[in-house]
């Protein structure tokens, strides 16, 4: 088995062009690809690929992909008010400390755990925004399991696009990242920069993620 050797965005720049941004200042070119395998949508996704020896026409690098595979991206999401808990859930989730649970090029990018007893019953997760004008850098994960909160563990990936918080004008702050866990309220933090322009700019798409989420 051939296993994941980045976890990047996908940026069409047109109907036959698309790079991948592996950090806040790597672009790769695909060199056996030529269209965006997600359309006009930008994505995270996770790949394998090799670099190789060819023209990379202003990015960082030139790779061939072995394979590729979006996982689940969304915007973050509105505040309801009173309907958040309803609409949003409170069903607990484990972040998972790994190199997928990061923050980088304008994304939260979380590997999380939780338990799954019907693989076919959609698990909802979401990212909300502190409403504590003190702490515009505080953000809450949320995962509405729809009753289905029996079962063996399993995880899940999601990136959410961070680009509604307020712009960090090139400095590194904290953004802190809440969750109710099985064992309690929990938090991390993470380096966060808001990401500098690039030349693709596109929709965001749902796409599918390891297990069973929308």
């Amino acid at each position: 088995m051939v296993y994941p050797n980045a976890l990047v965005t996908v940026k069409p720049v047109s109907e036959n062009s698309f790079f991948l941004q592996l950090d806040d200042k790597t672009t790769l070119l695909p060199t056996n690809i030529t269209s965006s395998p997600y359309g006009n949508k930008e994505v995270r996704a996770l790949v394998n690929f090799k670099e190789v020896d060819k023209p990379s026409e202003g990015y960082s690098k030139a790779v061939h992909i072995n394979w590729i595979d979006s996982i689940l991206t969304k915007s973050i999401a509105p505040d309801l008010g009173l309907e958040n808990d309803s609409i949003y859930g409170t069903d607990p989730v484990e972040i998972v400390n790994d190199w997928v649970t990061i923050a980088e090029d304008g994304y939260l990018t979380l590997r999380f755990r939780t338990l799954w007893g019907d693989r076919s019953k959609a698990h909802f997760v979401n990212l909300l925004v502190s409403q504590d004008p003190a702490n515009p850098y505080e953000v809450e994960f949320r995962h509405n399991a729809f009753g289905d909160v029996h079962g063996g563990r399993g995880d899940g990936l999601v990136a959410f696009k961070l680009d509604s918080l307020p712009d960090t004008e090139g400095k590194t702050v904290k953004l802190k990242l809440k969750w109710k866990s099985f064992s309690g309220d929990k938090s991390a933090e993470f380096d966060y920069c808001t990401r500098k322009a690039t030349p693709a700019a596109s929709a965001i798409g749902d796409e599918r993620s390891v297990l069973n989420l929308r």
